[in-house]
């Protein structure tokens, strides 16, 4: 069954006490919109929230993310729950299509709001309560997994054909404005108290939960079928190991700005694939494998699953190439204090979402009409367009320009994500669009991941062409004794990044652990710590660094829109006519075994 029957006029109900809507309710369908898209943009929110609150969340459990070791625990705080939601979706997606998509995805709410309510209770300080916080975040991730990867299904199974673009529209921009909601209300949230970032999801998933279960129903096809174990074991060991080796390879190693050469990420990154390769023979040889390698062979789903994958790579890494722009350069250069910058950026960055907000539903609607190619491939060229103009406008920018190249980024964004989305989840059989909104949401999920990795590793080694020289220079012009100067010089990049993007000081988180700035005059100390210093700086070193950045996401926007292109006309699975076959299949084999 794909949509919700229509019962014969004049039928009796024997399903018991009604509730608010059954399933063959006219108006179902926009129940099931509405809790899915609530749900997905609650998961969303809380894997960006954090980013914003990070300064808030480690000063309120006593402990200095920036200090000798901390590091770990600031990039699993941030990683965390990225890595889960990456790893599972597709296992629980799988799970979605054995024992229904509804009852996992009601189940995700009972965990997220679980979470939420452990994580704002954090009763500890320093490492513990770091990796209390670490711990809930997984556990946080295991929800929004169970949300993200049944989400799409059951809007799938609820809408008609001629429907789901604009449904599915309107649930990709909750999914992605989430994102972006998530560093303003972590901005706003943080300025309060730091168990606020957390205790905000709690009401959000009571109200979901009772909802959901109250509300949504199974109208998806099961599939039983047997779970398979060594699928669901390396795919997630693989992932696990890679995902793993990008967080420690952006982190020093040895006399390295990067850990690039370290023998346990080498080991991660081989590994890892090593393992993904054998599960992908794995998929092959099962009877009822978790990642239908069979579906890449429908055109419009391995192209709309690359696209995704390369979309989401570009778009993560400009999110945070962004708020690093905004809190370490450009805010402070006009007047903003260090400690506000992380809620200004969520606040600048506004017009992206607006732009999403505004083309994802719309070209989710027009895409049921006339097909997703061209708005998927256009809108990918549009963002591509936007990265090169994020690098033709000076490091100290005029706000309206910048604005203006956001909203475009999102308009583009929308164009491309909503249609996307509709292309890939009607290409697929009914009773595989658990798995199948899984295996986008892997993708979706790893792109952001592996931003990280990507675009923190390519701007690090753009910085340390530069910036050591740039920083030697600057310190000793304040007087800063040459031995001290060399010694901050030569730190890693990443340090001096993370200082920015957390809204620290950079240059007082560097130079305060060695007390120069009490033995040096009081007005080259102000100098230092103040908010031009360090942004004219970094200006310089940065922008080498952007061109490197955006040059790299540009190429992936093209490359992403010519698989885009490749996906084909419109096409929407026909199941009636899958099911007529395999009836007249078995009719067949009932006749010739008599």
């Amino acid at each position: 069954m794909t949509e919700a029957p229509t019962p014969a006029q004049g039928s009796q109900r024997t399903r018991g006490p009604r509730r608010r809507f059954e399933a063959d309710h006219p108006r179902y369908k926009w129940v099931a919109l509405s809790n899915t898209t609530l749900g997905v943009l609650m998961a969303t929110i809380n894997s960006s929230i954090v980013i914003i609150s990070l300064p808030a969340i480690f000063r309120g459990i006593h402990l200095d993310p920036l200090g000798a070791g901390n590091i770990g625990y600031l990039l699993w705080t941030l990683m965390g729950y990225l890595v889960v939601s990456a790893v599972l979706v597709v296992a629980l997606g799988r799970l979605g299509d054995m024992f229904g998509r509804v009852k996992l995805y009601n189940l995700g709410f009972v965990v997220f709001t679980i979470a939420s309510v452990l994580l704002s209770l954090d009763p500890v300080g320093g490492g513990t309560g770091a990796m209390w916080i670490i711990v809930g975040r997984i556990l946080q991730g295991v929800g929004g997994a169970m949300l993200m990867a049944n989400s799409t299904a059951i809007l799938t199974d609820a809408f008609p054909s001629t429907e789901r673009g604009m449904a599915l529209g309107i649930n990709q921009v909750s999914a992605i404005a989430g994102s972006f909601l998530g560093l303003i209300i972590g901005g706003v949230l943080s300025e309060w108290h730091w168990r606020a970032i957390f205790w905000v999801s709690v009401p959000i998933g009571v109200f979901g939960t009772v909802w959901a279960y109250k509300s949504l129903h199974e109208l998806g096809t099961k599939r039983r079928g047997r779970l398979d174990i060594p699928g669901n074991i390396t795919f997630a060991v693989g992932v696990t190991a890679i995902l793993v080796a990008i967080t420690y390879g952006i982190q020093p190693y040895g006399g390295h700005t990067m850990g690039w050469t370290s023998p346990w990420v080498l080991a991660g990154l081989i590994g890892g694939t090593v393992v993904l390769v054998a599960f992908c023979i794995i998929e092959t040889k099962v009877a009822d494998p978790m990642f239908s390698m069979s579906l890449f062979k429908i055109k419009a789903f391995s192209a709309g699953n690359f696209a995704g994958l390369l979309a989401s790579i570009g778009r993560g890494g400009m999110q945070f190439m962004l708020i690093i722009w905004l809190q370490g350069i450009w805010l402070p250069l006009h007047g903003y204090r260090y400690e506000s910058t992380p809620l200004w950026a969520g606040i600048f960055l506004l017009p992206l979402t607006i732009g999403f907000l505004i083309a994802g539903p719309v070209c989710g609607f027009l895409s049921d009409r006339f097909g997703a190619r061209a708005f998927a491939s256009g809108g990918l060229l549009i963002t591509g367009a936007t990265f090169v103009g994020f690098l033709l406008i000076p490091v100290d920018f005029n706000y309206w320009i910048f604005a203006a190249l956001l909203f475009v980024n999102g308009v583009g964004s929308g164009m491309f994500s909503a249609p996307n989305t509709t292309a890939i989840m009607n290409s697929v059989p009914a009773h595989q669009r658990g798995a199948a909104s899984g295996m986008r949401a892997t993708f979706f999920n790893s792109g952001t991941s592996l931003s990280i990795g990507i675009f923190f590793s390519l701007m690090i080694a753009g910085l340390a062409q530069n910036l050591p020289q740039a920083m030697r220079s600057g310190l000793l012009a304040q007087h800063v004794p040459a031995g001290v100067a060399d010694q901050v010089a030569g730190l890693p990049p990443v340090g001096s990044m993370f200082a920015a993007f957390l809204g620290y000081n950079p240059i007082e988180s560097l130079l305060g652990p060695t007390g120069t700035l009490d033995k040096i005059p009081a007005s080259n100390a102000a100098t230092l710590t103040g908010k031009e210093f360090f942004p004219h700086l970094l200006s310089g070193p940065f922008h080498d660094g952007l061109i490197v950045v955006f040059t790299a996401a540009a190429a992936m926007m093209v490359i992403a829109a010519i698989a885009s292109l490749l996906r084909g006309s419109k096409y929407v699975h026909d199941d009636l006519a899958e099911q007529q076959d395999e009836s007249e299949s078995s009719a067949d084999v009932a006749v010739g075994q008599r």
